[in-house]
């Protein structure tokens, strides 16, 4: 009798302790969120405040007052809506193109063994590895030399070769999971290839296909290297790109630099919470397989 009250007793002091590491984990995870958070907080409140505000009364100081001009003004005098245009202009078709190539060169990788196999898919792997900064000036004598320098062809053209190597990797991975025996009764039912690929291992691969177009539509939509390297006309600028200008129209007005910056980040937040499903899946579905 003795025995099962000591015990309960250390069972009880061992549950104590364990709801005081659980609330001390939580609270520190809020912290820690809150911190992460506070520049975002920062520039959402920056966003609804007027300059002069700022001026006469700091930074950090609550706001006297709460407007909307400022997006307003973003949105037309500073173009911000011709930047976005521009931006799903150059993002959609190479986001297709790396899929699709991609897609391709992963299903042969995949499922067909041939001489050099390995040696094409290092080739793959070694060329994300390689920094893209050693590269701007051989891509920029090379969009140069092909007629490609500031126009819209050529900066989708370097998103697309550039993100080849990540898709096919992750595709190729993939692939491999998807049983023999499938694309084998397809075959003896009469399927070609190409068939097969497009109706049997794309749809098989949807959740990795998702969440490498959440990974890549984010990247090219905020990729602000190439566009400043391959774009010299102002109509043609992305957002992110765009948005580096406002410093030089709105010179010390950050409200409208920040309204800018947070209607900039719209189209990504929405591709992310309509295909966040699609994205968990595809990160652990081949995981588990």
């Amino acid at each position: 009798m003795s025995s099962f009250t000591e015990s309960k007793s250390v069972t009880g002091l061992s549950q104590t302790q364990s709801r005081w590491l659980e609330a001390l984990k939580y609270i520190g995870l809020t912290l820690l969120t809150l911190l992460w958070l506070l520049p975002v907080i920062a520039a959402l409140i920056t966003s609804f405040r007027t300059m002069d505000d700022i001026t006469l009364n700091g930074f950090w100081s609550l706001p006297s007052q709460l407007v909307l001009d400022n997006f307003i003004t973003a949105w037309t005098n500073a173009r911000v809506s011709r930047y976005l245009l521009n931006s799903f202009i150059i993002t959609l078709p190479a986001l297709v193109g790396m899929l699709f190539l991609s897609s391709l060169s992963a299903y042969a990788l995949a499922r067909f063994r041939f001489r050099g196999n390995l040696f094409l898919y290092f080739m793959y792997v070694a060329g994300t590895m390689l920094p893209f900064q050693i590269l701007m000036l051989p891509v920029f004598r090379l969009t140069n030399a092909l007629g490609l320098f500031d126009t819209y062809a050529g900066l989708i053209l370097i998103h697309t070769a550039f993100q080849l190597g990540f898709c096919t990797f992750v595709l190729r991975n993939f692939m491999r999971t998807v049983p023999h025996e499938i694309l084998d009764a397809a075959r003896v039912d009469g399927c070609s290839e190409f068939r097969i690929y497009w109706q049997i291992i794309l749809p098989l691969t949807l959740p990795a296909l998702a969440a490498l177009a959440t990974l890549e539509f984010t990247w090219v939509f905020n990729d602000y290297l190439w566009a400043i390297i391959l774009l010299r006309s102002d109509t043609l600028r992305p957002v992110t790109a765009g948005l580096a200008t406002l410093r030089g129209q709105f010179n010390t007005d950050w409200p409208v630099i920040t309204a800018g910056a947070l209607l900039a980040t719209i189209p990504t937040l929405i591709v992310f919470v309509f295909l966040q499903r699609y994205f968990i899946q595809g990160l652990t579905l081949g995981s588990s397989k």
